[in-house]
């Protein structure tokens, strides 16, 4: 699973990956890689930091399935992307803000004076 301390600095950039930092992203781009995945993402994640999703609030925004949608959303808990908790009959999602960070930041090059203008 990522956690902040795997998916830090040097950025893409910056170094080479080694094998377990590049294996640990690419179960965190596989996850995304999906477009139901990636949009019940974007849905808990814009719910900002602390703000978390009732699982009843995320099914009616697609046509599938109630068990397929808790299939794409463990796929994302697996990939330490998102986490939960069960209330009841609901289940509450939020997102990881730390592993979003993240990746952002190891996405994020830095531009030098002179470079693509």
């Amino acid at each position: 699973m990522i956690g902040q301390e795997s998916v830090c600095c040097p950025g893409l950039a910056a170094a080479p990956l080694d094998e377990d930092h590049a294996a640990d992203l690419a179960k965190v781009f596989k996850a995304l890689g999906d477009p139901v995945r990636l949009r019940l993402m974007s849905m808990i994640a814009s719910r900002g930091e602390g703000g978390e999703v009732c699982v009843c609030e995320l099914t009616p925004a697609f046509d599938l399935s109630q068990p397929t949608i808790s299939h794409h959303l463990k796929l994302l808990r697996q990939a330490g992307l998102i986490d939960c908790e069960r209330r009841g009959t609901w289940v509450y999602y939020w997102a990881l803000p730390d592993v979003l960070e993240g990746i952002a930041a190891f996405l994020t090059t830095s531009r030098t004076a002179g470079v693509g203008a």
